[in-house]
């Protein structure tokens, strides 16, 4: 079976397993997180660094962490490319080869991805038989399924709705054109703004507030997995009623303790012995005259 093949296949069983049906997917991180158990954060990162997976072999846990972005598209692309890659198992090095010489696992996380975020019946359900297709019908998919113009044109071509002379033509597009272009700019600078905001895990969130709670963590721990001032954590937890509580310190009771037996002997002993030091000389303060 093909790389593509496979990843369609894969992101189709995904999606019917999880009853997400073939309708454009909203939170994608929360999607993940809710559906797998995986942990995911959006992290800052270094401008050619768009995301990562890694997995605990001993602990059998797995992680994914998606860069910080001003390209809210493909920040799910990239979501959608990790997830494929565990869901696949791949171990590989993502970093090696070029473009032209993508290895096997790449291009199945990518077709796993596209399939995954746009998939075939879904744009069918979307367009129905809507012919010929143009550039506002193209934006109206980018919008719909917040994927970039060039997945969005890749999948038209594969169910049929454009020729690839037409796909080679809107691949240079990008997302900001489009929305610029066709009225809807001020919802993708909403998406930029969320995209580009650091996002912990949310279970492990979860456990750091309920041990905020429990008195156990201090809120300056929280802050900084959200990436916010101490001071902003501290006003959210307390408008959500959350407040560390008091743990009370139990004290020994005296009259429970056992009676301890002190032998002073050896301490009168060394208290009356001669005092041998006042004899020497001090020679560590004497000095060259």
């Amino acid at each position: 079976m093909s790389a593509e093949a496979e990843g369609r296949a894969a992101a189709e069983r995904f999606r019917e397993k999880r009853h997400l049906g073939v309708q454009p997917l909203g939170d994608l991180v929360a999607i993940i997180e809710q559906a797998t158990g995986i942990d995911v954060a959006v992290l800052e990162a270094d401008q050619d660094q768009h995301g990562l997976m890694m997995r605990d072999p001993q602990r059998d846990a797995v992680f994914i962490g998606v860069a910080c972005t001003r390209n809210p598209m493909r920040q799910r692309s990239t979501l959608a490319h990790e997830l494929g890659h565990v869901l696949f198992g791949d171990v590989t090095d993502a970093a090696a080869g070029t473009w032209r010489d993508r290895s096997h696992e790449e291009i199945r996380a990518d077709a796993f991805a596209r399939h995954l975020l746009i998939p075939v019946e879904g744009l069918r359900e979307f367009l129905g038989e809507r012919a010929p297709l143009t550039q506002p019908v193209l934006s109206e998919v980018v919008q719909r399924f917040l994927v970039s113009p060039p997945i969005a044109a890749i999948a038209l071509c594969q169910a049929g709705y454009i020729d690839a002379a037409t796909k080679q033509e809107w691949l240079p597009l990008t997302t900001r054109q489009l929305a610029t272009r066709f009225g809807w700019s001020d919802q993708y600078r909403a998406l930029q703004e969320e995209s580009d905001r650091r996002r912990a895990p949310q279970r492990l969130l979860a456990r750091a507030i309920s041990a905020y709670a429990e008195g156990v963590l201090s809120v300056q721990a929280i802050a900084t997995l959200r990436g916010i001032t101490r001071q902003e954590a501290e006003a959210e937890l307390r408008e959500a009623g959350v407040v560390p509580g008091e743990r009370p310190v139990a004290w020994a009771d005296s009259t429970a303790l056992p009676d301890a037996e002190v032998d002073l002997a050896a301490l009168d002993e060394a208290l009356n012995a001669p005092d041998h030091d006042a004899e020497t000389p001090d020679m560590t303060t004497r000095e060259n005259g």
